[in-house]
């Protein structure tokens, strides 16, 4: 008998052990590979010294190629100590990365001496065709698989896209290949067993900010509602899940597809968190609100990005301003949560825009005090390779520094692996903000988490919370945010939770 090439898939650390979650990317990759490859996965959220554990892997002679799965931020520093230590010791062994931060940056990915190949966009049919390149299985050339970027001598060769495929959304996952499937089931505000699930796949909208976009370009489909109730009654079964985060893009779509999913959350009322476009909501009707109500959504995040319908109409957001609080309030009326997340100073007004978004961030307080509010700064990445983007490279094209110099983005993998990039990447800095925008940004933003902590937070003491609370109410009612001190010093005993850097 012989026995299959063995690919090793790995999922760098992207987050702490206790806030992991069902590594999904390579699940999906692994279930693709059934039949065809073998493969086992190593996780470096759960495993905190996976990059000794994959050489261990590799020295056992059983591994044929190597995958990783990588984001752009954090995740892309231990995705490059890993591949440097694997090319270092195992030089003849593949390696191909795939997920967001190839997607987006495949040339940078690919300048790099410990990249082999790029995978764009969905991964899973790309990554099975470079392999049977690879181990001969077919006669097909490295030109013709969609989706590859790919060095010839020293020139890297982007072949056309693939074309949006729904296959994933037929098969099960193979928890099993986890050493402990149980681990990635964590307590949040939603639960004891919070689960990890991605039901649906892509977005049919094309904001020139989001990386989703870039990935499957207007392209989504929702799951057949049998599959979402087998999937989720066999992580209740199996692994005791009693609440779902959905990691959906864009959970709810047109409402005649929604309506089915919905029936099957509101038999099996496991709360659960998602993604969700204003414009989405207020289509829906009564008797849709209605299965909402009774499937125990307690959470929805809502991009609004901010409070001027200009700038939506520039990054081809498609929702107004008026939507956004038309949402938060139809939210307040059913008993759910709105978590709203903003894209503050971006390089038309930087200073302006801010202020006016703080301004609107205390409108929605006032109209529903429970919404969540994420702060980001508006900081939109180069374009994708394959078809041009007129509306990305106009946007990336404006940028520039505080001195008015042209915005120049890295050209390696190592260089978006310095952390002005990262801060970059995960929208928490940018070339054009003065230090005195920074500073406000940040003060705001403290004053604000304290006054509203987090519902998410189930970990930080209530008296803290509630001290932190008292300490600055005066600060926001009186919009006094400036240099916080007592705040920032009482932080420093009271730790609460920030759920853009570690999730629910």
């Amino acid at each position: 008998m012989t026995m299959l090439k063995h690919v090793l898939l790995i999922n760098p650390t992207i987050t702490s052990r206790r806030s992991a979650r069902f590594p999904l990317a390579v699940l999906n990759l692994s279930a693709a590979l059934a039949g065809r490859y073998a493969s086992s996965i190593i996780d470096g959220n759960i495993d905190r010294d996976f990059v000794t554990t994959a050489l261990r892997t590799l020295a056992g002679g059983h591994v044929d190629a190597v995958g990783l799965s990588v984001m752009g931020g954090p995740q892309l520093r231990s995705a490059i100590l890993v591949s440097k230590a694997i090319r270092a010791r195992f030089p003849g062994v593949p390696i191909i990365w795939g997920g967001h931060f190839p997607s987006i940056c495949a040339e940078p990915a690919l300048n790099e001496p410990y990249v082999d190949y790029a995978i764009r966009g969905q991964g899973e049919e790309t990554l099975v065709a470079l392999l049977d390149v690879l181990f001969g299985v077919s006669s097909e050339r490295l030109d013709n698989i969609a989706g590859l970027s790919w060095r010839s001598q020293e020139r890297v060769v982007h072949n056309p896209g693939r074309a949006f495929s729904t296959a994933g959304l037929g098969r099960s996952l193979p928890y099993d290949r986890l050493t402990n499937p149980r681990a990635y089931l964590g307590r949040t505000f939603l639960g004891n067993r919070t689960t990890g699930f991605q039901a649906a796949l892509g977005c049919r909208f094309r904001c020139t900010f989001c990386g989703v976009a870039s990935m499957f370009r207007g392209k989504t489909a929702l799951p057949p509602a049998e599959r979402l109730e087998h999937e989720l009654r066999h992580l209740q079964r199996h692994f005791g899940a009693d609440s779902v985060q959905f990691f959906d893009h864009n959970f709810f779509d047109r409402e005649e597809d929604t309506v089915p999913l919905l029936e099957v959350l509101s038999r099996l009322q496991l709360p659960w968190w998602c993604f969700a476009r204003a414009d989405a909501l207020l289509n829906l009707s009564e008797s849709s609100w209605a299965l909402v109500r009774k499937s125990r959504l307690r959470m929805a995040y809502i991009g609004a990005e901010s409070p001027s319908d200009w700038l939506l109409h520039d990054v081809r957001k498609g929702t107004r301003t008026d939507q956004t609080l038309e949402a938060v309030e139809i939210c307040r009326r059913n008993d759910v949560i709105p978590e709203l997340s903003f894209m503050l100073a971006p390089p038309q007004d930087p200073e302006g825009e801010t202020e006016r978004t703080f301004d609107f961030i205390r409108q929605v307080k006032r109209l529903h005090p429970k919404t969540e509010i994420m702060l980001y700064i508006y900081a939109p990445l180069p374009p994708a390779p394959g078809k041009p983007n007129p509306q990305v490279q106009k946007a990336v094209s404006a940028l520039s520094d505080t001195d008015g110099k042209p915005l120049v983005f890295p050209t390696t993998a190592d260089g978006w692996a310095q952390q002005k990039w990262l801060s970059y990447w995960c929208h928490t800095d940018a070339p054009w903000l003065t230090p005195a925008l920074r500073e406000r940004i940040r003060d705001f933003t403290t004053v604000l988490g304290c006054r509203f902590p987090t519902i998410t937070d189930v970990r930080s003491p209530s008296w803290g919370k509630a001290a932190l609370q008292a300490l600055a109410s005066w600060r926001y009612r009186f919009e006094r945010y400036g240099r916080p001190w007592e705040l920032n010093a009482s932080r420093k005993f009271i730790r609460l939770w920030d759920p853009r850097v570690s999730g629910l």
